[in-house]
């Protein structure tokens, strides 16, 4: 069966003449400062391809408030927020924190009535420590190393309008939760989830993540295009965030270079690459729209679901 069947599929000249605005409203240092340590993002990507997701995302909304209200209406229920939840998956090295930032900035701008909040689901891994008990450290990334309990309990939550919601986060540099740096979510109009578990079934839970989903997001490319930015992205870490002694990584900074670039192939190809294969990639066609990359972060095609 083709997997692109149910797909749309634009290259970015025609993706950009459904909504051809030159109103970019932001600046390339805006975009280096949202943008992750390696990815490649530019004033023209806004223009041709972000602005017309963002106003295609501005109609979904619309549609999913008239409908909230209709339905509340029939049921002679009073108006409630509630929320409107966006799922942003693909690989690691991928760029998806850089295109979950940058929606919620463009959201934010475009929609300024609207309250938009950003959480990534890094911050529901069981702690490091739990991992190592439970013998799946080496596994971290996996389905098996996420609270998933505690990650659709905090959808649930948001879904219903609780007012106040606090989602765990994570340290980049400790490799580790932060459990008492909690991010707390305050009644959003709009929710963007951003990780690489968000469209996954696990097969011990009878509710998934992305049943809270209105709409989703999957960035893609090939895993070989990956791979090389996952090791540019590591190289640039050894010389900048790694040298602090608290880094995770910082007794890699102490040995020759070479030793630490074949550990960071040994995560890729033991980790990164059997989790996109097996677990990450399999949820592509579970997406409402894919953003393609190829070489140089450039997004070259975009698959909209067509049913």
């Amino acid at each position: 069966m083709d997997e692109w069947l149910n797909y749309d599929q634009f290259d970015r000249e025609m993706w950009h003449s459904f909504f051809p605005s030159e109103r970019v409203m932001l600046t390339q240092e805006n975009l280096d400062a949202i943008k992750s340590l390696n990815d490649q993002i530019s004033l023209q990507d806004v223009q041709e391809v972000y602005l017309p997701l963002i106003k295609l995302i501005q109609l979904q909304y619309q549609n999913y408030i008239q409908m909230q209200l209709q339905r509340l209406t029939f049921l002679k229920k009073s108006s409630r927020r509630i929320p409107y939840i966006i799922g942003i998956a693909g690989s690691v090295a991928v760029g998806k924190s850089t295109t979950a930032r940058l929606l919620q900035i463009l959201l934010n701008r475009l929609m300024p009535d609207q309250k938009v909040e950003l959480i990534t689901t890094d911050g529901f891994l069981y702690s490091n420590a739990e991992l190592i008990e439970r013998g799946i450290m080496d596994r971290k990334g996996f389905p098996e190393s996420y609270d998933m309990e505690r990650l659709i309990t905090f959808l649930s939550d948001v879904k219903a309008g609780v007012d106040e919601v606090s989602a765990p986060t994570y340290s980049h540099n400790t490799y580790d939760i932060m459990p008492d740096q909690p991010q707390i979510i305050r009644e959003p109009d709009i929710l963007i989830v951003e990780g690489i578990n968000v469209l996954q079934l696990p097969t011990a839970q009878p509710i998934y993540v992305s049943d809270f989903f209105d709409w989703s997001i999957y960035v893609d490319a090939a895993a070989d295009l990956v791979k090389q930015w996952y090791l540019e992205r590591f190289g640039m870490l050894l010389d900048t965030s790694f040298k602090d002694p608290a880094n995770y990584y910082y007794p890699y900074t102490k040995g020759p270079r070479e030793v630490a670039f074949d550990k960071a192939r040994e995560v890729w190809d033991t980790v990164d690459l059997p989790n996109l294969r097996d677990y990450i990639l399999p949820t592509r066609n579970r997406a409402d729209v894919i953003l393609h990359k190829t070489a140089h972060h450039k997004i070259d095609r975009i698959y909209l679901r067509a049913d």
